[in-house]
């Protein structure tokens, strides 16, 4: 089975509601190729790597987490983008990206899709519906020391976090964004949690836990949005009878 380009953006489009959020970057639709698609690749970053295997693959479309175009990026299609672009463009592979709207979305999302793994209760969004918030509020089953909390994150996520310790309570209540979201400690720590899990870690994080006195959990850029990709390219797959295969490509980030 095949299905029209346009159809599948369109489709995408609406399901994660791309249009309502103010992104760093275009969400759908970011390089055009073939008209009709019969076979995805997903995978977190459109890397020349991941681009390289979906060549091997025949490939006609790749779906990813983080595309091309940021905010800020040097708009010349030189050196890297060049390579990039020139790969796509050869072969005709499409390149569809969702970035913000793949944080958010409570079924399909990195977020949701983490709450998952870990069997975390979703309780809430942070300044935002949850579907559009991306950072999200919770609870674990039942309080957890910090180390049993590592164990699990380090099991679903195949990567140990790196914990910064800001308090000896137990862990009950919880917010969670997964990439890069550690500048959002402040606001999480305002409304009474004991933990806040993200990807990444920067100097004042460390810091900021211990005077705010809540856990900080960095487990990992690509590890924790490694999970909304491959379930909206699944979700694709089986509703649109594509063939659909996720390659994944370490980043011990």
């Amino acid at each position: 089975m095949s299905v029209d380009l346009t159809e599948l953006e369109n489709y995408c489009n609406k399901l994660l509601n791309s249009a309502s959020f103010k992104d760093y970057c275009p969400n759908g639709l970011q390089v055009a190729g073939k008209t009709q698609v019969k076979k995805i690749v997903t995978g977190v970053t459109a890397c020349q790597a991941l681009l390289d295997a979906a060549v091997k693959e025949q490939a006609d479309l790749i779906l990813v987490h983080h595309g091309y175009f940021w905010r800020g990026e040097d708009l010349r299609v030189i050196s890297i983008k060049k390579n990039r672009l020139k790969t796509l463009l050869l072969n005709d592979i499409s390149l569809l990206a969702y970035h913000l709207p793949l944080d958010a979305h409570l079924k399909y999302g990195n977020n949701a899709r983490l709450a998952q793994r870990m069997d975390w209760q979703i309780t809430s969004g942070m300044d935002a519906p949850l579907g559009e918030s991306i950072v999200f509020f919770g609870e674990t089953k039942q309080p957890i020391s910090a180390t049993t909390l590592s164990e699990q994150l380090a099991s679903a996520l195949h990567r140990q976090p790196l914990h910064i310790r800001g308090h000896n309570r137990l862990i009950k209540k919880i917010a969670w964004c997964t990439g890069s979201a550690q500048s959002y400690i402040e606001q999480v720590a305002s409304y009474d949690i004991d933990a806040f899990i993200s990807g990444e870690i920067s100097e004042q994080t460390v810091h900021l836990a211990r005077e705010l006195g809540i856990d900080y959990f960095s487990a990992g850029h690509h590890a924790t949005e490694s999970y909304g990709v491959q379930a909206l390219g699944a979700h694709l797959s089986e509703k649109f009878d594509l063939e659909y295969h996720h390659i994944d490509i370490p980043n011990p980030v």
